[in-house]
């Protein structure tokens, strides 16, 4: 498991299949992702599946990260970044157990992200998207210097919004 960085409390490092059966039970609770588009994996080994054929790092170097806290070695979640090529742009995008909500591991984590993403891979700008009703996702994104860029349609049946931040 390569580890990418660290912060006062944090180290954030590559996801790999044994994060199996938390990102699993990360996905199960529907408040964890009620403004994420995402359903629930069925089972642990869909969840392995997903993280056996997650190409980000070898693609583009970068991508989503486990996100543990130092002193307890607890996966919290995952931060990190994320390129779409056919919008050619990278996003910042982050998911935590609900029981740690509220404690600032969210806005740790993505701004040390961004701040790795301009040194580090020379990004020279990172957007966030959010259901306009995550309010606490758009705090986050507000907290680490993102603005508001634009309204979009999210999907269907839900608008979206569009933060931004330049090197």
């Amino acid at each position: 498991m390569k580890e990418i960085l660290q912060t006062k409390r944090l180290i954030l490092r590559e996801l790999d299949i044994s994060d199996a059966k938390n990102f699993y039970k990360l996905n199960l609770n529907p408040n964890v992702i009620k403004y994420t588009g995402n359903s629930a994996f069925k089972n642990i080994d869909e969840a392995k599946d997903f993280l056996k054929k997650y190409q980000d790092y070898q693609l583009n170097g970068f991508g989503r990260w486990a996100v543990i806290e130092k002193s307890k070695k607890e996966f919290l979640g995952w931060c990190g970044l994320k390129y779409d090529r056919n919008l050619d742009e990278t996003d910042i995008g982050f998911r935590f157990f609900e029981e740690h909500w509220n404690k600032g591991f969210a806005t740790e984590s993505a701004k040390a992200c961004i701040d790795y993403g301009f040194e580090n891979l020379n990004l020279k700008t990172i957007i966030g998207r959010a259901m306009s009703e995550n309010i606490a996702s758009i705090k986050v994104l507000e907290k680490i210097g993102l603005k508001f860029e634009r309204e979009f349609d999210f999907d269907k049946s839900n608008k979206g919004v569009i933060y931004k931040i330049n090197k």
